[in-house]
C-alpha cells in the first residue's frame, strides 16, 4: 500500500491485527468512559440533577366557564378559565410543582391605550389569583407586571406620539403590581423592561403593607423572536404597533445584561429572570456568576414549540429533547426554570422517582 501523504503523515493505514491488539497497547491511567459504563455509574457521578421543584409551569387565562382553548402555535397548551386553572393548580399540587406563572387573554373590548384593565382589581389574572389562592394556599402565584396583555397597541408600556415613555409607564406598574398583591400574587414579576420600575415597586409594595410579596423581575429580556407563540395564547399577536426594541436588550448584548441585572438588585429584587433561554445560555452563565442571586430562566414558547414541531415531525426525540433542554439550563446555572413543559416533566420524574 502506498503511503498516505498530507498534514499528518501516516505509514498505513491499521490493519484487523492491528485494532485486535490496540487493545493490549494502549496504556490509559484515565479513562473517562468508565464512569460511564453503566446507568447507576452515570446517576452516581451526574453533576446537575433536574426535579420539580425546579418547576414553575406558566398558565394561560380566558373568560369563561369549564372552558379550554387550544394554542395552534403551542401544541398541548392551553388558555384556561378561571375554574379550570384551579384544577391545573391542584394538579401542580400533586405534581410538587412549587409555583404557577399566570398570564391573561383579555377581551379586545377591554383593551385600550393605557391598558386601564391592568388596574382592575376584579380582572382576569386577580380572579384566577384569588381563587387558586383560597383553595391551594401553599401554592406559589407570580403574577406578570406589564401592560401588552391590556392595551390595544400591544406594548408593555403606554404610548405617547409614537414612543413608549418610560416613567408614566411605572406609575401604571406600581399601581398593576399592587392590585396583583392584593388579589394574592406571592410573586410580582415586572416584565417591561422599564427603567426604575422595580425600585418604584418595591417603595410602593412596602408602603401599601406588602413586605413579603417578592419580585421576579425580568432583568434581563431580550427583544426576540422567538415570543411569537405567547402573543397568540395573550391575544395580542395583532396589535403591536412600532418597535419592541426601543426597550427590550439588543440580542447583540451580554456585558450590558449584567449592567441590568445589577440596576435591579441595587433596587431590591429578590429573584431574577434571563428570557428567553436556551439561546442566551451564556447570559443566564454570566449573571449567575456575577451576583449569586437566586436566577430563573424561562424556556419561551418559540422554544416550546420548536421541539414539539419537530417531534411531531419525527425529526427529534420529544422527550429526550425536553429533558435536554432543561439540564442545559440547570447547568448553565439556572435555580428555576419557567417552562410549558412543567407538568409533563414533573410526571416523568414521578414514574422514574
Amino acid at each position: 500500500m502506498p503511503p498516505i501523504t498530507g498534514r499528518a503523515k501516516v505509514e498505513r493505514l491499521p490493519s484487523a491485527e492491528d485494532r485486535a491488539g490496540a487493545k493490549t497497547r494502549l496504556d490509559l491511567a484515565v479513562r473517562l468512559r468508565r464512569n460511564r459504563k453503566a446507568e447507576w455509574s452515570r446517576r452516581l457521578v451526574a453533576e446537575h440533577r433536574l426535579s420539580a421543584d425546579d418547576l414553575i409551569w406558566p398558565l394561560f387565562l380566558c373568560e369563561g366557564a369549564g372552558k379550554h382553548e387550544a394554542i395552534s402555535a403551542m401544541p398541548g397548551v392551553e388558555r384556561l378559565s378561571v375554574d379550570l386553572a384551579v384544577r391545573a393548580a391542584e394538579r401542580a399540587i400533586k405534581l410538587k410543582i412549587p409555583a404557577l406563572a399566570l398570564f391573561p387573554n383579555t377581551d379586545p373590548g377591554l383593551r385600550d391605550e393605557r391598558g386601564s384593565e391592568a388596574l382592575n382589581p376584579d380582572n382576569l389574572v386577580c380572579r384566577a389569583l384569588a381563587a387558586i389562592k383560597r383553595e391551594f394556599p401553599e401554592l406559589g402565584l407570580v403574577a406578570d407586571v406589564a401592560l401588552d396583555p391590556y392595551t390595544s397597541h400591544g406594548h408593555d408600556g403606554l404610548l405617547v406620539d409614537g414612543k413608549i415613555v418610560n416613567d408614566e409607564t411605572v406609575t401604571v406598574l406600581v399601581e398593576q403590581a399592587k392590585v396583583l398583591a392584593a388579589a394574592g400574587a406571592d410573586v410580582v414579576a415586572p416584565s417591561d423592561m422599564m427603567d426604575g420600575r422595580v425600585g418604584a415597586i418595591r417603595r410602593a409594595l412596602d408602603q401599601a403593607g406588602f413586605i413579603d410579596t417578592q419580585i421576579l423581575s425580568y432583568a434581563v429580556k431580550y427583544a426576540s423572536a422567538f415570543y411569537g407563540p405567547f402573543r397568540e395564547a395573550v391575544g395580542s399577536q395583532a396589535t403591536p404597533k412600532g418597535d419592541k426594541r426601543t426597550y427590550q436588550m439588543d440580542p447583540a448584548n451580554g456585558n450590558e445584561a449584567l449592567r441590568e441585572a445589577l440596576l435591579d438588585i441595587e433596587e431590591g429584587a429578590d429573584l431574577l429572570m434571563v428570557k428567553p433561554g436556551l439561546p442566551y445560555l451564556d447570559v443566564l452563565w454570566r449573571v449567575k456568576e456575577a451576583f449569586g442571586m437566586p436566577t430563573l430562566v424561562y424556556q419561551v414558547s418559540g422554544e416550546y414549540s420548536m421541539i414539539m414541531a419537530a417531534a411531531k415531525n419525527d425529526w427529534i426525540d420529544g422527550d429526550k429533547a425536553m429533558m435536554e433542554s432543561l439540564i442545559a439550563f440547570k447547568r448553565a446555572g439556572a435555580d428555576a426554570i419557567l417552562t410549558y413543559f412543567a407538568p409533563r416533566v414533573a410526571e416523568r420524574l414521578a414514574r422514574e422517582a
